[in-house]
C-alpha cells in the first residue's frame, strides 16, 4: 500500500502560496490537496533552475533522487519528495518540514540528541556526493525527527563532496550503517533510484559505497577545504 504523503504529492493540486527568500533557483511553498487531505511542500521547477558550470542540469531529478537513495537505506533522512508536473511544469515537490528554524547542524550538534541520525547523514552525503550540506540545511521537526533537506548537487560522477558535518571524521562508522551499505550494494540500486540517474553516476554511486564499507570509518578532510559558503 502506497504511503498517503506520496499519494497526495504525486495526485494532489498544486497551489503556489509564493517564492521561498535567499534560494538561488526557483524555490517556491505551494499548497497540495487531493480530496479532503492537503500538505505544504517545496517545488522547486527545472525551468526556475540557475545553470551551474560544473553540474549538469537536473536538479529536480536530484532532489528526487535523494530521498530515493535515503528510503533504499531505510534511514529516512529526506523528506517525501517526487518528480511531477505543477504550474510552471516540471519539477520535484517535496513535504514540507515544519520545524525551527532557528536550528541548524551547529546548534543541535551541540544539543547532542541527534547524534545517531547525524552520522547517517554524514554517510548519507558521502555516498550521494553532497555539494552543498549548509548547516541550515539540516532541520528538526516538530516531532523531533531529523531531516536533510536540499539535495539538488548531488551525484555527480567526481567527487566534490562539500558539508558542514567533519565532527565523526576517523570514528568508526555504526555497523548498523555499515550493513544497511553492504546490503543495498549486494541488491544494486533500486530501479526508482537508478532511472533518475546516469549510466556513471549510478557506478559512482556504488563506488562510493565500496569506499565506506573498505574504509569503516568516517573520512578525514585534510585539504580543509570540502565546507560549503555560506556555512549556514
Amino acid at each position: 500500500m502506497q504511503d498517503p504523503v506520496r499519494t497526495v504529492l504525486e495526485a494532489g493540486e498544486i497551489e503556489i502560496e509564493g517564492r521561498m527568500p535567499w534560494s538561488s533557483n526557483g524555490t517556491f511553498l505551494v499548497t497540495v490537496t487531493l480530496g479532503d487531505q492537503w500538505l505544504r511542500a517545496i517545488y522547486k521547477p527545472r525551468r526556475g533552475e540557475r545553470p551551474l558550470w560544473d553540474f549538469p542540469s537536473g536538479l529536480d531529478r536530484r532532489e528526487v533522487a535523494a530521498h530515493e537513495l535515503s528510503e533504499a537505506l531505510g534511514w529516512g533522512l529526506v523528506p517525501h519528495t517526487v518528480l511531477r508536473d505543477g504550474p510552471l511544469g516540471q519539477g520535484s515537490v517535496q513535504r514540507f518540514v515544519e520545524a525551527d528554524f532557528e536550528q541548524h547542524y551547529f546548534t543541535l550538534f551541540e544539543a547532542g540528541r541527534h547524534h545517531d541520525r547525524m552520522q547517517a547523514m554524514c554517510a548519507f552525503d558521502i555516498v550521494a556526493n553532497n555539494t552543498d550540506r549548509k548547516s541550515g540545511h539540516c532541520l528538526v521537526s516538530v516531532g523531533d525527527e531529523l531531516f536533510g533537506i536540499d539535495h539538488g548537487l548531488c551525484f555527480h560522477e567526481d567527487f566534490k563532496l562539500r558539508t558542514v558535518i567533519w565532527e565523526f571524521a576517523g570514528e568508526p562508522v555504526p555497523d548498523g550503517l555499515l550493513e544497511d551499505l553492504a546490503r543495498l550494494r549486494s541488491c544494486g540500486l533500486p530501479e526508482p533510484l537508478a532511472a533518475l540517474l546516469e549510466e556513471h553516476e549510478q557506478a559512482a554511486v556504488l563506488d562510493r559505497i565500496d569506499l565506506l564499507l573498505r574504509l569503516g570509518h568516517f573520512p578525514l578532510d585534510e585539504s580543509g577545504h570540502r565546507y560549503p559558503w555560506p556555512l549556514v
